[in-house]
């Protein structure tokens, strides 16, 4: 382990072990695939993660105060890690480190870990398992071991062992690979083109209003915005909107299970990604698995949903500020009786954002958008078990139902991503007004762009306040020190 003076030094060691060992991993892969000998014992050795290593000792002056709620020590220790792409999460890592150097006074070691980088992390084609060549490549390098991979310390399961240091982050380097090669199998899209701001949704249509929207920024003069990404890495630059339906078209959205669209910024400030996670609790705990690693700003959820009450009109807004989770999905790792918070910072933006939007406020807003319990199912036919779902929906006071928000919050609470949901009404299945064609094809051209513009407006706001959005709320007693 190598002592480390300035964070700058700690990413700059990260980048070069890093680089060195996947650059050894793909030499040797090259060699073996073009018919030469396999790695021995010495040259798999080269193949490991680079580990860093905070040592922290409370100081005299005793515990230093701050009411930041990440990069920050709970107790004094060593803390460790291992860490994949250093090059790409260095804005992240520096922002960790810093605080944890000069206020804390930590020391830190960077070296090589123990953790070796399975080979299809390295590799822009795994081989295909049906001729040999995976089922070779697997007898002399390192392969994804599920065995290696968990969430045990994002969900407060890991147990420190005598003389072992404490976890650094909520994921390991083998974890934020898996995490990584899934979100490109997934959305389509490079993972690095992910922006900190996130937008879920689960219409094709909120795609087709992101998209025009995102060119008009491109294509404005003096806008912060600098090109989009499109699933297939379709790239749109603020020099080619002229051809941007045409680029648009080109994009393979359609062979990617929850598509993902990229605006990014030039400024540094952050760009939006917004994905379209299709319908379903299981799709939405498996995106933000993934998501999470990147450690985005938030996620937010904008959808549509069933209203319940009688006051509610076809276009109307629900913000949930509670969650009556149905989904099952996440009983066994955040259980049902474990309260999911709202988050008075992101509550408070989309309030804010549905009021400048629609240009209506005080009576005029609360007509339009009701706050309350949200319902998330697991069965989109749920009305036809309404006999026996009554007594729970009343009781919980619930004004809506949809099949995504209580685990998107979930999966937020889980991973210390803040969250939030704004849904539009689309069917009233209580009182008579069902999803059908013709109506449900007149609310979706009516309401999208305007929900739409909703989410994105209350990023702007949140862009302005992460001291506040990454609060202490979703942290508990015994967190590791990263973010």
């Amino acid at each position: 382990m190598q002592p480390c003076a300035t964070p700058e030094d700690a990413v700059d060691r990260l980048e070069a072990l890093h680089d060195a060992a996947t650059a050894a991993l793909r030499g040797a892969l090259d060699r073996v695939l073009a018919g030469g000998p396999p790695p021995d014992a010495a040259e798999r050795a080269l193949f490991r993660y680079p580990l860093l290593r905070l040592h922290y000792a409370m100081p005299d002056a005793g515990w230093p105060r701050t009411r930041r709620a990440w990069a920050k020590f709970q107790a004094p220790g060593s803390y460790a890690g291992t860490i994949t792409q250093p090059a790409a999460f260095r804005p992240y890592l520096l922002e960790q480190l810093r605080p944890l150097m000069t206020e804390f006074g930590a020391t830190v070691e960077v070296g090589t870990g123990q953790q070796e980088i399975p080979y299809p992390y390295v590799l822009d084609h795994a081989p295909e398992a049906g001729d040999g060549t995976a089922q070779m490549l697997a007898r002399h390098f390192p392969t994804p071991l599920l065995t290696e991979v968990g969430d045990e310390v994002a969900d407060n399961e890991w147990r420190a062992m005598p003389g072992e240091p404490l976890p650094l982050s909520l994921f390991d380097g083998l974890r934020v690979d898996y995490s990584l090669r899934r979100l490109v199998h997934y959305t389509g899209t490079d993972w690095r083109a992910v922006q900190p701001f996130i937008l879920l949704t689960n219409y094709h249509r909120y795609v087709d209003q992101f998209i025009q929207w995102g060119v008009s920024q491109l294509s404005r003069e003096g806008s912060p915005w600098s090109g989009m990404v499109l699933p297939g890495n379709v790239m749109i630059g603020r020099g080619e909107t002229d051809r941007a339906d045409a680029l648009a078209a080109s994009s393979p959205w359609h062979r990617y299970q929850m598509p993902a669209y990229h605006l990014t910024r030039a400024d540094g400030a952050g760009g939006v990604t917004l994905v379209n996670i299709g319908v379903g609790p299981s799709n939405a705990k498996n995106i933000t698995d993934h998501l999470a690693v990147l450690r985005p700003h938030c996620w937010l959820m904008v959808g549509h949903c069933a209203g319940l009450r009688g006051s509610q009109a076809i276009g109307d807004y629900v913000l949930a500020h509670g969650y009556l989770r149905r989904d099952r999905i996440l009983d066994a790792l955040v259980p049902p009786d474990i309260p999911i918070p709202a988050l008075a910072e992101v509550q408070v933006a989309l309030q804010e954002a549905a009021a400048r939007v629609t240009g209506e406020r005080g009576e005029a807003l609360k007509r339009r958008l009701r706050t309350g319990t949200v319902v998330t199912y697991d069965d989109r036919n749920w009305e036809l078990r309404w006999s026996r779902e009554r007594r729970a929906i009343n009781l919980s006071r619930a004004i809506a139902v949809d099949m995504e928000s209580g685990t998107l919050a979930a999966q937020g609470y889980r991973f210390r991503v803040p969250y939030g949901t704004l849904l539009c009404v689309s069917d009233r299945p209580l009182h008579g007004e069902i999803k059908l064609p013709g109506a449900a094809s007149a609310f979706y051209g009516r309401a999208v762009a305007q929900h739409l513009m909703i989410g994105l407006e209350a990023i702007e706001i949140l862009r302005g306040e992460l001291a506040a959005l990454h609060s202490r709320k979703l942290r508990s007693f015994d967190e590791p020190p990263f973010r």
